[in-house]
């Protein structure tokens, strides 16, 4: 089949495919790092209760960067598979950080009513 009969579908395809598997290297990269974050968060005290979500990041990551790869190589059935991995990883990253901003908010509210309430009792002396 020539290029002119080439359906735009099939090259549209075979181009998701290809930036699929160009950012396959840096997904690996950034899944093996999380990993070992995790690893090394099991040496904290908040850290033995938290070190799974860093690993388990970290495995969707490094298995859509495995995705992305045989995409790449002309699996375009993997494609679909890669695309519900980096879905779950943003939706995971996406909670997280809600739940980071909302407890920063907490410990600031907490931190200013403290100042406050001390700052309050040092000037009634």
């Amino acid at each position: 089949m020539n290029d002119v009969e080439r359906n735009p579908s099939e090259e549209l395809l075979k181009q998701l495919c290809y930036r699929a598997g160009a950012s396959a290297g840096w997904m690996k990269f950034l899944g093996v790092l999380s990993i070992v974050q995790g690893v090394f968060l099991v040496f904290t005290l908040w850290g033995i209760l938290l070190c799974w979500l860093p690993i388990w990041v970290g495995l969707i990551l490094y298995r859509a960067a495995g995705d992305a790869d045989m995409a790449s190589k002309g699996g375009p059935q993997s494609l679909d598979s890669f695309l519900q991995r980096i879905n779950r990883y943003f939706l995971i990253q996406g909670v997280l950080t809600l739940i980071g901003i909302i407890v920063a908010i907490i410990v600031v509210m907490v931190v200013g009513m403290a100042v406050f309430m001390h700052l309050g009792s040092y000037l009634q002396r």
